[in-house]
């Protein structure tokens, strides 16, 4: 087995944070191609989103088993492997004019991306201790908001010039790419491997997920994401349909979306220092009182441009939302990092996948004023789930308190 050369360290981590946004260039790179593989594929849209959600299911689904394989096999050769998978994948799907096979390769990229991800969040757990990780633990959303900020905006393009297949050439040749360089500059970091134990795994998701502040996390953090996600699944069809606009635009918009969560995220790190409750009394309010302005916005002098503004302004506040609460997950449990890593990773996108399909379907979000209405509902959510949090949090801080109270009375 190839050890990572300690040389090599910072290359290795630059190539591990190069991967993390994998998952969001492979989610949204294909977004302003939606209109379009409707009439390629001779299908309806709910076919050509589910090919989004089927996606992100597997990938959160990957994610929960994907921790105890790389804890068991390593993070070096399931990486590799994954990386080889995927870009496989990405040309199939180009070659294809079947929607079937589209939503079968969706799947498998789902699965193989939950592999790389968790991978490269356990690598950095693995090499870095201390300040240095809570550092790196505050970039990985940071960084994974990269992705939707240049994804569809290259996406865009490519499809304006080339045709949507050329959104997953590119994704094939720069895998192709990023394999080359693992097999150069990577290497194992695993420190001690853990046993492959079904019932063991779903015994320590169990102790995680009955963790109340830890539960009430990961649906902030799921639901935080839904707002994204509902705005990707949509906005093709509102902008190019509802405003006549280019699918050039549609990447244009969602390019703005990620540079707001990036703009959030960098707003949280900056506030590191600050509580949780602290940094949700400006977030929460804000969070219910956007898509309000919103839909009134849109119900009196219905625009593109003020149709964005408000969405980026509710996009920065679920990226801050977002990053504050992802560096809370990973720092909650020290022990075990390729199991919280898929935990934390995978259970936000199951609950993602749920909450954006079934409001984008239920709603049949169409329109502005229904985006608005949306919004609203898993504002509403967010909120409800934080003030459980807060709860369950300060039952926890008691109990903390009064055991070290005890300590000092004993000694």
């Amino acid at each position: 087995m190839k050890q990572l050369n300690p040389q090599y360290t910072v290359i290795s981590t630059i190539l591990a944070f190069a991967l993390i946004p994998l998952s969001g260039f492979a989610t949204d790179i294909y977004l302003p191609s939606f209109p379009t593989m409707v009439g390629f594929f001779g299908t309806n849209k709910a076919d050509i989103q589910l090919s989004l959600v089927v996606f992100i299911i597997s990938s959160g689904a990957g994610q929960l088993f994907a921790g105890s394989l790389v804890d068991k096999f390593g993070r070096y050769r399931l990486t590799l492997s994954a990386l080889f998978i995927f870009a496989i994948s990405c040309f199939v799907i180009a070659i294809s004019n079947s929607i079937t096979v589209l939503l079968a390769m969706r799947v498998v990229q789902g699965l193989t991306v939950a592999l790389i991800v968790v991978s490269k969040r356990a690598f950095i757990l693995d090499i870095y201790t201390g300040e240095k990780l809570r550092h790196y633990t505050s970039l990985f959303s940071i960084i994974w908001a990269l992705a939707p900020i240049i994804a569809p905006f290259i996406g865009g393009f490519l499809h304006y010039y080339f045709g949507w297949q050329s959104n997953f050439y590119f994704l094939g040749f720069a895998t192709v790419i990023l394999i080359a360089l693992e097999l150069k500059y990577s290497g194992e970091t695993i420190k001690e491997y853990h046993s492959f134990n079904v019932r063991s795994l779903f015994r320590a998701y169990s102790t995680k997920l009955t963790t109340p502040d830890y539960a009430m996390t990961l649906a902030i953090l799921g639901l935080s994401y839904s707002m994204v996600m509902v705005f990707n699944m949509a906005s093709p069809f509102i902008i190019e349909k509802v405003f006549h606009q280019s699918p050039v635009m549609t990447g244009n918009a969602s390019l703005l979306s990620g540079l707001a969560i990036l703009a959030g995220g960098l707003i949280s790190k900056a506030t590191i220092q600050k509580t949780i409750y602290a940094k949700m009394s400006i977030a929460g309010p804000l969070l219910m009182t956007l898509p309000i302005a919103l839909l009134g916005a849109m119900t009196l002098m219905p625009s593109f441009a003020l149709m964005m503004t408000v969405v980026f302004l509710l996009h920065i506040v679920s990226g801050f939302t977002f990053n504050t609460f992802y560096a809370y997950a990973f720092g909650r449990f020290s022990t075990h990092a390729g199991i919280v890593s898929g935990l934390t990773g995978g259970g936000l996108y199951v609950i993602t996948s749920i909450v954006s399909y079934s409001l984008v379907g239920i709603l049949e979000v169409k329109t502005p004023i229904v985006l608005a209405g949306g919004y609203l509902i898993i504002a509403g959510l967010v909120v409800s789930s934080f003030l459980l949090f807060v709860r369950y949090k300060r039952k926890v801080e008691i109990s903390q308190t009064q055991s070290a109270n005890s300590s000092v009375v004993v000694s």
